[in-house]
């Protein structure tokens, strides 16, 4: 049996619908995108891993809606967001997705890929 983790569907829909749609709010997509290809990512690494784990996390769970309305507020997202829970229930048992579905890149690496001309500047803490 896979590992998994508890997570909200907000997370999910996040991933699957491309709106910011979980209770958690950016937060919910770092931990949900991290859990899945089990690395700790970068902001800039952020569209290119939902893109990775959109159709895994359908595969997953095709019951839960595709798409998400165009929202007027806070307010909307959550009335939306509350109908979903009330329809699908409020967290599923999320497991990793395959490592084969996933391209590990270095951040610097990509975020050089991404702006090739702007000067990066690691920092190095001791």
């Amino acid at each position: 049996m896979s590992e998994t983790k508890t997570f909200h569907v907000g997370d999910i829909l996040s991933i699957t619908t491309g709106k910011l749609v979980s209770p958690d709010h950016i937060g919910g997509v770092y931990n949900i995108l991290g859990w899945l290809v089990n690395e700790d990512l970068m902001t800039h690494q952020l569209p290119r891993v939902s893109r990775e784990c959109e159709g895994f996390l359908r595969e997953q769970f095709p019951d839960l809606p595709t798409e998400a309305p165009e929202f007027d507020g806070k307010e909307s997202v959550f009335a939306w967001l509350d109908q979903v829970v009330a329809e699908h229930g409020e967290t599923r048992e999320v497991p990793r997705m395959p490592q084969i579905d996933h391209t590990h890149i270095d951040p610097l690496q990509e975020l050089h890929l991404l702006k090739p001309d702007a000067e990066i500047i690691p920092i190095v803490l001791d």
